[in-house]
């Protein structure tokens, strides 16, 4: 069952991230074909033709790779200045070009052209005004902002955020299992745990501890952890009732309360508390993307170092928790969230969904970085485009024309190089050494 439950998470959380993919293509088409550009694909994924289907000029699609996805815009590079032949006919290039990179510049430049029919002159992209171009190009990661927005108000406004831990007991472990041991459930020679011993059920709502009243579950934890492998007598009230139950804490490896990756020797009972859900509201919303996005910037920053260390664990070293992840990565992930006997389905479903409105924003900040092939790129030039224009008009001075981002294609090749060497390095290393889960 474990397994089915296990499948279940990783298919539909992939397909969640294949949604996301898809609207994000959706917000540069929309705008696109609403300001006259010439799409003829929409796909998601690349590599070879899975399943398609011609509506208009636009032909629609799946591809084999479902690592993205992309839309054909027609005259997305202008002509070089050499290559302008007529003004009015921007699809008449020469191909006349030596040294590798120069040639690639003009293959492309050609390529742009090839779908260009009499007519189409004024539909190309390049030709479009740059608020226009600006619009299309961040279209994409803003849909990208409107899905992370979505989920997390479903999440936090919803389904809820857990609230403080009260001093219900949610649940009573059955055997003692060191914090430390990466399998965390009960195996042969386990000891039973303290709380099981004592008569500790699921609903009684704890007291006292050891004759000292408690007012929250920090308190009561303390207590605990405190008390080593001494005596413990339990005040709790059952249905109403009043009553003691006696055992001995024991001695286990336990997290360090504020700093989950460290481990201490402490008084252990087997106590889990409810941890009723609150609804937030939509500030609360807006403060949860807010600090996710400095998170991601500042995930975005330490990119290298953390690569890196993918790197490091490809050939064998330990994997982080907080290691970038592929498709791949994410939906083990997911799969791992959905079996976690642990936690209530409750939070397993919340934990995601907050998952899938993470990725999604990482898309969307990603894509809005400055640099060729990403949207971003083709955004800074739009602006680059106003600027000079703008700034031309003040001065008196002719039109500059349009912004060749041509230009840059070179740059674009090695970042394209790299993030697929990483891509493929993220895959790799999701596949051998996953991110698991603690």
């Amino acid at each position: 069952m474990e397994a089915v439950v296990y499948t279940v998470g990783v298919v539909v959380f992939f397909l969640g991230l294949m949604a996301s993919i898809a609207l994000h293509e959706v917000g540069h088409m929309w705008p696109a074909k609403k300001f006259g550009v010439k799409v003829t694909e929409y796909f998601v994924g690349f590599g070879r033709r899975v399943w398609s289907v011609r509506r208009g000029e636009t032909e629609y699609g799946v591809k084999a790779v479902p690592l993205g996805g992309y839309v054909k815009l027609v005259g997305m590079l202008p002509p070089g200045k050499g290559d302008r032949t007529d003004a009015d006919h921007p699809s008449r290039v020469r191909a006349s070009n030596t040294g590798m990179f120069t040639q690639l510049v003009a293959d492309a430049r050609a390529a742009e052209y090839e779908l260009v029919r009499p007519g189409d002159e004024d539909r190309l992209f390049y030709r479009k005004p740059w608020w226009q171009k600006l619009v299309i190009m961040s279209g994409g990661p803003l849909m990208n902002v409107v899905i992370a927005t979505g989920l997390f108000a479903v999440l936090i406004m919803g389904i809820g955020v857990p609230g403080n831990p009260t001093l219900t007991v949610e649940t009573v472990s059955d055997c003692v299992v060191p914090a430390d041991r990466q399998e965390q459930t009960c195996q042969p020679g386990d000891p039973v745990s303290p709380a099981r011993e004592a008569g500790l059920r699921p609903g009684d709502v704890i007291t006292t501890f050891n004759g000292d009243e408690v007012a929250d579950w920090d308190e009561l934890t303390a207590l605990i952890r405190d008390n080593d492998e001494g005596d413990a007598v339990i005040g709790i009230e059952r249905d109403g009732e009043p009553q003691d139950l006696t055992t001995n804490t024991t001695v286990s490896t336990r997290e360090v309360l504020d700093d989950p990756q460290a481990f201490v020797e402490v008084g252990f009972l087997g106590v889990s508390p409810t941890q009723p859900y609150v609804r937030g509201s939509p500030v609360d919303v807006a403060r949860t993307m807010g600090s996710l996005l400095q998170a991601t910037g500042a995930a975005l920053l330490d990119m290298p170092e953390r690569m890196v260390g993918v790197a490091q664990s490809a050939v064998g070293a330990e994997r982080e928790q907080d290691s970038p992840m592929s498709v791949v990565g994410a939906s083990r992930v997911a799969g791992e969230l959905v079996t976690d006997e642990r936690s209530p389905w409750t939070a397993r479903v919340s934990d995601v969904v907050g998952l899938l409105a993470g990725v999604n924003l990482f898309i969307a900040v990603f894509n809005f970085l400055p640099i060729l092939p990403l949207d971003g790129g083709h955004i800074a030039g739009a602006l680059y485009e106003a600027l000079r224009r703008g700034w031309a008009r003040l001065l008196g001075r002719p039109d500059p024309g349009y912004f060749d981002v041509g230009r840059l294609l070179p740059v674009a090749y090695a970042f394209g190089l790299l993030l697929f060497v990483m891509g493929v390095l993220l895959v790799w290393t999701d596949i051998v050494n996953p991110v698991r889960l603690e």
